[in-house]
């Protein structure tokens, strides 16, 4: 049976404004990837580099769930390596790879870029199911 791909974040993920990260997803390989974007916008009057953290996690967690209904919950971060931070008004493009699955933890690669500029580069570890 396929599965249906929805672009809208808040179809696979509980968050809403103003804590959701993410606009839009552009691509979903189930258990193997996710690309979204997401616009920086003045409801932000400055936009943390942490939260890039977060829209990696987001789009993590989208991309690690293979069935409806299962969640997910940031594990640990491994390592984060920083750009600059992101301006107001900027698009950014957010990448999710699952690179390694033992058990209910996903080791996880990720990226933001605007433009090909890099401003985050991340591993992560997600948990996949009940707390």
């Amino acid at each position: 049976m396929a599965t249906l791909f929805n672009p809208e974040p808040a179809a696979y993920l509980p968050h809403r404004f103003p804590f959701l990260m993410l606009d839009r997803v552009l691509e979903l390989k189930p258990g193997v990837s996710a690309r979204a974007r997401y616009r920086t916008s003045g409801s932000l009057q400055v936009f943390p580099q942490v939260l890039l953290v977060e829209a990696v996690a987001q789009l993590s967690g989208i991309a690690a769930v293979e069935r409806q209904g299962e969640g997910g919950f940031l594990a640990s971060v491994d390592r984060a390596d920083f750009g600059r931070p992101p301006r107001l008004g900027e698009t950014l493009d957010i990448t999710a790879r699952i690179i390694k699955s033992f058990g209910r933890l996903r080791l996880v690669e990720g990226q933001v870029t605007v433009a090909d500029e890099a401003l985050l580069s991340v591993t992560l570890t997600l948990g996949i199911g009940p707390l």
